[in-house]
């Protein structure tokens, strides 16, 4: 609310250059929540102001009418090329010497919807399309359009994106796009995406081109880092909110730099090399054919051989560039399978029979501890292959692009039936040649120390792959990861007018100001930067503090889950009186299998019920959530990496208690943490304390947190773990709070401290 005020201030003083707050979380449930404060905001505004105008910020999946039904044959699966290609052929259609427009499209649409329903071949209440409490006037089948009418047509569309773009203005007229908006924008107030798509479907216009249209013009734009740290999806989508009359503010903040660590990372699949070379193949195969006296074959399978000539005298790309990064492709693609069978008969004995077996791998192409040239372009090198096919993959690859987009333009079977039927579009405009040549641009370029490059293989199961390839039981995908994605954060920080930065576990501000390049703004730059501080303003005599001295929740202690031993019996005895609190307690374990195993633990030894939280969907954890809420005292487990232990609120009698087992340290035998330790090393100083320790105690800080949310709430707070309650060389008591509440306590200490809580509770002020 504090945030949400002073950047509306601003945006409403005629006085600045701001047009807008843009709200950035890594959490849904912190969306939400910021929508409330904006709808509170606006209840209690003056009489004479018009209401704050804001939009939360959504994906094409979540809002396009046929995929939120399964209808149309859009599915997660297939939504954003299908999308794509609906927009090309609806445009292409009702654009400059298109065969009709947008307004007999959508026309066409309602009328064979009215016509099946006046035919008496199906019932009225299956025939209309309904999402969002709202009944289009279209039909769950896509439509289809021909010279000869809409039935039996050959060319599918989307009707919704034709009413939209009817709902445009005039080329060369003064107007803009949000005039297509089918609702008062500016006396709207807050739109949800429910809001939005309901509004948007009733009117019978595309939701997610409504959500484009408003953009621009909403004073309060929610969403969440991609819109603002992702280069697809600012180049595409959010762009224009990137300037100096944005105000920035940035909820969850000690999740940024993690979060866009991942986001300026790249990387390109095995299947987009493949579809890469193939895409290589069609432009080559006509002028081959033709110089060898052979034929080529004709269709949208491959170009025109004067076309190929045509477009390769426009550009700067050569038939031998063409050959060459064909080759590259193809030689890069047998060194990526010859490494992933070495990996996979070294460390998994006869997985060709086992492929269900196999687990997600990384496999690094240099010592991550030692930055160095990575195998993969030391071994181009050696295969004979020069710096030139690196750096010019990118140019080839658009014009393949283009090569191929004409010669598909030109394709006299674009608008097959067969093809139609199929749900797939020989004119789908995803290309992969433009994107393996841009990663391949890339790993030339980066460095190695600050970039790390390896293999990642991710479990999938492809039935169409041979029954002893890894590629039947595997996704490979050639990664760069950005180690240090400081100088990305502080850049993109930078192009806004300013902001603020907000989490309850920012500390220590000199490394959170240093991995985010804030001091570089500050120093470099002249920005100022200023911090603020807002204590817990709470009855202390509401809540009991503990960091409890058992011995360290690590593998070398503790083992694998199921194991029997002294450390895993400790923390079952702490875990189980904190358990037996009356009303709600939340367990944080370091994994998902280790809140598995202390669930069985606790089943055994509690009478209240215990429920386990597992990686799942949202819909799934919030069921689980409204679970845990209801009723008698229960208890939850989950793991600190899981949506529950950060921005959710645990308010009033929601939760009584919260224990937090073991520092939730990343493995650290991963070959990318290693890397990052190391790039952080080189750039901070000390990588364990910058990458592990200080993110593992702001995740703790996090969960711990979940108990008391206002004056009124009561509740224990425990840290399990020695490392939180004395000092030794990895010891993280400096990063908890320094007022001294966490008391040091022992095992046989904790229920003593329990108890009298308890028994103060109980007996009143």
């Amino acid at each position: 609310m504090i945030a949400l005020t002073a950047g509306i201030d601003l945006v409403r003083d005629p006085e600045t250059d701001y047009e807008r707050v843009f709200v950035l979380t890594s959490v849904k449930q912190q969306l939400r929540q910021f929508e409330a404060d904006l709808e509170t905001i606006n209840e209690n505004l003056p009489d004479d102001w018009t209401p704050v105008s804001g939009l939360t910020l959504v994906g094409k999946a979540d809002v396009c009418p046929y995929n939120r039904e399964g209808a149309g044959g859009i599915d997660d699966g297939n939504v954003y090329d299908r999308c794509e290609t609906l927009r090309d052929r609806t445009r292409d259609l009702t654009g400059e010497g298109g065969e009709t427009t947008a307004a007999s499209l959508a026309a066409s649409a309602r009328q064979q919807q009215t016509g099946l329903a006046d035919s008496g071949r199906s019932g009225p209440s299956g025939r209309f399309l309904e999402t969002a409490g709202e009944t289009a006037a279209y039909p769950p089948e896509m439509p289809t359009y021909s010279d000869g009418g809409p039935v039996g047509a050959e060319t599918e569309y989307c009707p919704f994106y034709a009413q939209y773009l009817e709902d445009l203005p005039e080329e060369g007229s003064d107007g803009d796009a949000s005039e297509a908006v089918p609702y008062d924008f500016t006396e709207a107030g807050m739109i949800t995406p429910e809001d939005l798509i309901a509004r948007s479907v009733a009117h019978g216009s595309c939701p997610h081109s409504i959500m484009g249209a408003v953009l621009g013009h909403a004073e309060v734009v929610l969403g969440n880092y991609y819109h603002a740290f992702d280069p697809r999806t600012t180049g595409s989508f959010t762009g224009a909110l990137l300037d100096d009359s944005t105000f920035v503010v940035c909820d969850e903040a000690h999740m940024l730099e993690p979060r866009v660590r991942d986001l300026v990372s790249d990387g390109v699949a095995d299947t987009t090399l493949r579809d890469a070379e193939t895409e290589l193949s069609r432009v080559i195969q006509p002028i081959k054919f033709e110089r060898e006296g052979r034929h080529a074959e004709g269709g949208s399978k491959t170009a025109d051989a004067d076309l190929v000539r045509a477009e390769l005298d426009d550009s700067d790309v050569s038939f031998e560039e063409l050959n060459r990064t064909l080759e590259f492709i193809r030689d890069l693609r047998d060194e990526l399978d010859r490494r992933v069978t070495a990996y996979l008969d070294r460390n998994h004995g006869g997985w060709r029979s086992n492929l269900h077996e196999l687990s997600d791998a990384e496999i690094p192409l240099r010592d991550p501890a030692e930055p160095a040239e990575d195998e993969l372009t030391a071994w181009a090198r050696e295969a004979g292959h020069s710096d030139a096919e690196w750096v010019r993959a990118e140019s080839v690859g658009a014009v393949v692009e283009r090569i191929l987009n004409e010669a598909e333009e030109e394709d006299s079977e674009v608008r097959s039936t067969s093809e139609q039927s199929s749900g797939r579009s020989p004119r789908d405009r995803t290309r992969a040649a433009p994107a393996v040549g841009r990663i391949l641009g890339e790993w030339y370029r980066r460095d190695h120390t600050d970039y790390f490059r390896e293999l990642e293989l991710e479990r999938t199961w492809d039935e169409t792959e041979p029954a002893d390839s890894w590629r039947r039981a595997y996704s490979a995908r050639l990664a760069l990861h950005n180690c240090v994605p400081s100088d990305a954060i502080g850049d993109r920080l930078g192009s806004f007018g300013g902001g603020i930065l907000m989490s309850a576990t920012l500390e220590p501000m000199d490394a959170f100001t240093e991995v985010t390049g804030l001091d570089y703004l500050a120093r470099e730059e002249d920005r100022p930067v200023v911090e603020r501080r807002y204590g817990l303003h709470f009855p202390a005599e509401n809540r009991e503090s503990f960091a409890v001295s058992v011995p360290k929740f690590t593998y070398d202690n503790r083992g694998r889950p199921g194991e029997e031993n002294p450390t895993r019996a400790a923390y079952t005895d702490a875990i189980s009186r904190i358990g037996r609190l009356p009303g709600n307690v939340l367990v944080g374990m370091p994994s998902y299998a280790e809140a598995e195993w202390i669930a069985g633990q606790l089943e055994a030894r509690l009478e209240k019920p215990v429920l386990l939280d597992a990686a799942s969907d949202d819909e799934t954890t919030q069921s689980l959530k409204h679970e845990f809420f209801a009723g008698e005292g229960k208890v939850l487990v989950t793991s600190l990496r899981g949506t529950l232990t950060e921005g959710v609120d645990y308010s009033g009698d929601r939760l009584s208690a919260a224990v937090i087992c073991g520092v939730p340290i990343v493995n650290t035998s991963s070959p990318r943490t290693k890397a990052v330790r190391r790039a952080y090393d080189d750039a901070f100083g000390d990588g364990f304390t910058y990458a592990l320790t200080i993110p593992a105690v702001r995740k703790a800080r996090q969960a711990i947190g979940r108990v008391i949310r206002s004056p009124e709430d009561v509740g224990v707070r425990v840290l399990l773990d020695e490392r939180y309650a004395r000092e030794s060389w990895d010891s993280v008591q400096s990063y908890l709070p320094d007022d001294g509440e966490f008391q040091t306590v022992s095992p046989d200490m904790l229920e003593f401290g329990l108890e009298r809580f308890r028994s103060r509770l109980e007996s009143g002020p």
